[in-house]
């Protein structure tokens, strides 16, 4: 393996690892980035997703990509990895505060 190889293994594993902080910080006491803050409804739900999405992101880069051409049931479990990534996505999307619905003008409205 060539030293660019561990550089991105090493920066992959930091960014999941900042992931999977920040969802046990948002499962044990509720608390969000400041930059999600605003947006966030249910912050331990949003926990919850980050923390699927930090697993399932491990298991898709490291089994996946990292790893080297797909062999016998690797290939299975990486796509299972990326499934479950986005499965926390979705979960964090649902965290989130729903956003303002516009109603259609109605006639003779002045």
């Amino acid at each position: 393996m060539t030293g660019m190889h561990w550089v991105l293994a090493g920066a992959s594993a930091f960014a999941l690892t900042v992931l999977a902080v920040g969802g046990v910080a948002g499962i044990a006491t509720g608390w969000v980035a400041p930059w999600g803050r605003s947006r966030v409804l249910r912050p331990r739900l949003w926990g919850y997703g980050s923390l699927t999405a930090a697993a399932g992101g491990a298991v898709w880069t490291f089994v996946g990509p990292l790893n080297g051409p797909p062999h016998g049931s690797s290939a299975y479990v990486a796509w299972a990895g990326w499934i479950l990534f986005m499965v926390g996505l979705l979960i964090q999307f649902r965290a989130q505060r729903p956003g303002r619905l516009t109603l259609p003008p109605t006639k003779g409205a002045v």
